[in-house]
């Protein structure tokens, strides 16, 4: 269970805090009294939840370049965190085969960037650097991939996110030896979660976005890989993760220094179909799907975690099923398109996720 109170007050430094993940775990953090500065690039899509959700009123917002290494190193000196957060990324697979030279200096030198400022603020104690499910070397199992399963990633996003994987490794060996905490006392974590859909994605070339906005614009929705099955999970799963494995890292140190999953319940990995069908029931009698059967760009068929540690040691545990994950994106949607207040929205359903798992 998440404790607030451990959050009240910590200094966090947050990459990527103008994206969609990052923009939900800034109101989360901010709701429990959190002292936060992002530093990312401007918002990557128009409308942003960044600035829907006015989190710029919430943080202390620094719109930089994690590839530039001196103006990253200077916010962090100057902002003295205790704990850092590293989420900014090139995200987004298909983009990686537009821009992939882009994608492996923002994934794979962001994190050494970032690693090298870690080394020079000696205020940080916990360290996250937050991957994908991707990372690994995908075999089409139907099993869920451990956390000490190969490495791989066959597009130039997934494959970034590896060798980002393994720049944390070495960094943690190198740097941050669990047997030597007690000399530097900072403890590394990487944490990889599963595919995230929520509310205020507004992302290119992304399901739930591309569902969304078909739907209300009254178009079929157009699907590429209607048989893809992925690991889905509203946004607050993993986050609610990074937050229990961060109060492990600060308060316990060497002992939870590794590699986590975060990911839905084995039922809840579904075909990308399914998700659509859901929608498309949900919506109303006029809403349709049609599946595209154009060319494609490669992309996994079959990826599916195994989250048995973050159960076992961490006492994490998926508190919305997909169903409703699929509910509450349509009411944060149509809270939206009222013209509701979505910091609030935000709010309510941060509220309604934390005292699901209390019950």
């Amino acid at each position: 269970m998440i404790n607030p109170s451990f959050w009240k007050n910590k200094r966090v430094f947050l990459t990527g805090h103008t994206g969609f993940k990052g923009s939900w775990l800034s109101v989360w953090l901010h709701s429990m009294g959190a002292n936060v500065t992002g530093y990312a690039l401007a918002p990557p899509t128009e409308p942003s939840l960044f600035k829907e959700a006015k989190v710029d009123e919430l943080v202390n917002s620094i719109i930089g370049d994690i590839r530039d290494a001196d103006a990253l190193g200077k916010a962090m000196q100057e902002t003295n965190p205790e704990i850092v957060i590293h989420m900014a990324a090139q995200p987004l697979v298909i983009e990686s085969y537009k821009n992939p030279v882009e994608t492996y200096s923002t994934n794979v030198m962001g994190t050494v960037h970032l690693f090298e400022c870690v080394r020079n603020c000696s205020s940080v104690k916990a360290v996250i650097n937050v991957t994908t499910d991707k990372c690994y070397e995908n075999k089409e199992w139907v099993w869920g991939y451990r956390e000490n399963e190969p490495l791989g990633g066959y597009d130039p996003y997934s494959n970034s996110k590896a060798c980002s994987e393994l720049v944390t490794a070495s960094y943690r060996s190198s740097f941050f030896n669990p047997a030597n905490y007690e000399n530097h006392g900072v403890a590394v974590a990487s944490a990889r979660a599963g595919n995230v859909i929520g509310g205020g994605d507004w992302a290119a070339d992304r399901l739930i976005p591309d569902c969304l906005n078909s739907l209300i614009s009254n178009n079929p929705i157009i699907i590429r890989n209607p048989n893809a099955i992925r690991p889905w999970q509203h946004v607050l799963e993993p986050l609610s993760g990074y937050f229990l494995l961060a109060e492990k890292l600060y308060t316990h140190g060497a002992k939870y220094a590794e590699a986590w999953n975060f990911g839905p319940n084995d039922e809840d990995a579904k075909p990308v179909e399914w998700i659509v069908q859901k929608m498309v029931e949900k919506w109303d009698e006029q809403a349709s799907y049609i599946v595209d059967s154009g060319d494609r760009l490669h992309e996994a068929g079959y990826l599916k975690l195994d989250c048995s540690k973050a159960k076992q040691e961490l006492g994490w545990q998926s508190q919305w099923n997909l169903s409703m994950t699929i509910e509450k994106i349509l009411e944060w949607n149509k809270s939206y398109q009222c013209k509701e207040s979505l910091y609030e929205v935000c709010l309510k359903q941060i509220q309604e996720y934390t005292e699901a798992g209390i019950v």
